[in-house]
C-alpha cells in the first residue's frame, strides 16, 4: 500500500525535472513536440506536493510511443499503457516508492490542455495555490495511509479550480 507522503515544496523538484526531460527527449527524439513539468512539484506556490515529479510529454503520434517501452525500462519506468485515460500512454518509476510520472499524449488531446491550464491557473492565484497546498496537508494528516482517501479529498477542489478554467474560456 502506498502512503501518503507530503513534502514542502524545493527547487531541486525543478532539477529533477530538467535531469529527466533531456533523458526523455534523447529516448524519444523526434516524436517529442513538446515536454512540460506538471503536478504540484511543478508550482512554488503550492507550497507542499508529494515528491512526484509529473512530466507532460506532447508527441507526434501516440501508436509510436509504444516502440520505446524497452527504452524506458532500461532507466528505470514501468509502461502502464494507458492506464485509464483513453489515448495517454502512461510511466512510472519506482513502484510503491514512486518518484516520477510521464504522461504521454498525441498534440491536440484534450489532457494537454487540462493539465496546462490547471498549473498556469496556479502561477496566476497564488492564493489559491496556497488553499491547495494547505488542503494536501491536512488530507495527508488524515489520510497517511489511505491514498485513495486522500485523492478523493482533493477532488472537490480539483473540481472547483477546473470549473473555474471552463468559465473563463481556458477550457472548453
Amino acid at each position: 500500500m502506498r502512503k501518503t507522503n507530503i513534502r514542502p515544496w524545493t527547487k531541486e523538484w525543478a532539477e529533477q525535472y530538467t535531469q529527466d526531460a533531456q533523458r526523455l527527449k534523447e529516448i524519444f527524439k523526434e516524436e517529442v513536440i513538446d515536454i512540460f513539468h506538471i503536478g504540484s512539484t511543478s508550482v512554488p506556490a503550492i507550497g507542499y506536493a508529494k515528491p512526484i515529479i509529473d512530466i507532460l510529454i506532447v508527441v507526434k503520434e501516440i501508436e509510436k510511443v509504444d516502440q520505446y517501452n524497452k527504452k524506458m525500462e532500461e532507466i528505470g519506468y514501468d509502461a502502464r499503457g494507458e492506464n485509464g485515460i483513453s489515448g495517454r500512454r502512461y510511466f512510472l518509476r519506482g513502484k510503491d516508492n514512486r518518484t516520477h510520472h510521464v504522461h504521454i499524449f498525441q498534440t491536440g488531446h484534450e489532457h494537454i490542455k487540462l493539465h496546462l491550464a490547471f498549473k498556469n491557473y496556479f502561477l496566476q492565484h497564488p492564493e489559491m495555490a496556497k488553499r491547495y497546498g494547505d488542503l494536501k496537508v491536512a488530507l495527508a494528516a488524515q489520510f497517511p495511509e489511505e491514498h485513495e482517501r486522500y485523492q478523493q479529498g482533493k477532488q472537490s477542489f480539483v473540481n472547483e479550480v477546473v470549473q473555474k478554467l471552463k468559465k473563463n474560456g481556458e477550457l472548453i
